[in-house]
């Protein structure tokens, strides 16, 4: 990574005023192994980045990468205590610290990646899809809440106006729509590019409807809430053996900036990574999704992201307390 493209995403971020760039500082003394997780999506491509590189091998002696497939998996990882920097919805980093698990949030990173996907031309807002039936993955976790907390503040019923048909993962949701199964699905950056790829190939597009790209849930939310199109969504958490290891997460830190715009310089190269990481990814749709979330994929500090954070952590406490711990986060939180 030069220092130009690393300015040139410091630059970026400061545009929006949402952070610098961290500076390196001296390591502590050298780990045998340092781990990392993350979901498919998006958020985790720096950490594979970082895995593959070998940018922090002066702090660790073998940097790994590990996936965790679903919410279940994420909470169970980071209680057991085998991984160290973990990435994970911002909400429940905040559900697990104010249940006691030792951790603390180090930055955002994903600041929306959330798309409906039709088999219907013309859906503008949520409103425009009264009546019908939306297939939703992940019951209870980010999708889900998002969509219900924007659909609630538009005056639409989830339930009545709207239908939910949950799947249990992305890829199930997709599949369904390819298969005429269901017309209207919520999906994340980069199953929505890979579907939309996948259904404009043969032999799939023999069977497989014309699907769009229809509401972008981030604007959603800059038009409900009338504040900038922008969610704090997701980013990396420090887990207990760690997060008291002050040089360590600051070299970690300025690795993870550096990856970040790396896989936005490189988003070919960054696809194939991502795909050899992950079996069910494609290096064209993730090259897609890089794309399609140059603009909200941006590294920022936890300490400046608080604002947003506790925006959004406020909108879930007024409607499910659970869903963040029942309280805002203490200062201890935002690493």
């Amino acid at each position: 990574m030069s220092r130009r493209r690393l300015m040139r995403g410091a630059a970026a971020a400061a545009a929006l005023g949402m952070g610098k760039v961290p500076l390196a500082h001296a390591t502590s003394a050298r780990r045998p192994k340092l781990t990392l997780a993350g979901p498919f999506a998006l958020v985790s491509y720096p950490l594979m980045r970082i895995a593959d590189s070998g940018a922090l091998s002066d702090v660790a002696e073998k940097v790994e990468f590990s996936t965790w497939k679903s919410p279940d998996q994420l909470r169970a990882m980071a209680i057991g205590g085998a991984v160290d920097l973990m990435a994970m919805p911002s909400n429940v980093a905040a559900n697990l610290y104010n249940r006691g698990v030792p951790l603390k949030l180090l930055d955002i990173t994903t600041w929306g990646l959330l798309w409906m996907v039709s088999r219907e031309k013309g859906l503008r807002t949520l409103a425009d899809f009264r009546g019908k039936e939306v297939v939703m993955p992940f019951r209870g976790d980010m999708p889900d809440i998002l969509f219900r907390l924007l659909a609630e503040k538009q005056g639409l019923q989830v339930g009545s106006d709207i239908k939910l048909r949950y799947v249990a993962s992305p890829i199930d949701a997709m599949q369904l729509l390819i298969t005429r199964r269901a017309d209207h699905a919520l999906l994340a950056e980069p199953a929505v590019s890979m579907g939309l790829r996948k259904t404009h190939s043969f032999p799939v597009k023999v069977i497989a409807p014309e699907l769009y790209r229809s509401v972008d849930l981030q604007q959603e939310w800059g038009r409900v809430f009338k504040r900038p199109p922008r969610i704090a969504q997701a980013g990396v958490a420090a887990l207990k053996g760690v997060q008291g290891d002050a040089p360590l997460l600051a070299r970690f830190e300025a690795e993870h900036a550096k990856a970040l715009q790396w896989c936005q310089d490189n988003p070919e190269q960054c696809g194939a990574m991502a795909a050899r990481h992950v079996e069910m990814l494609t290096p064209e749709g993730v090259t897609d999704a890089l794309a399609a979330t140059r603009s909200t994929m941006i590294w920022v500090d936890a300490a400046r992201a608080r604002p947003d954070l506790e925006f959004f952590y406020q909108q879930l406490l007024q409607r499910q307390p659970g869903l963040v711990g029942g309280k805002l986060p203490d200062a201890a939180f935002y690493g």
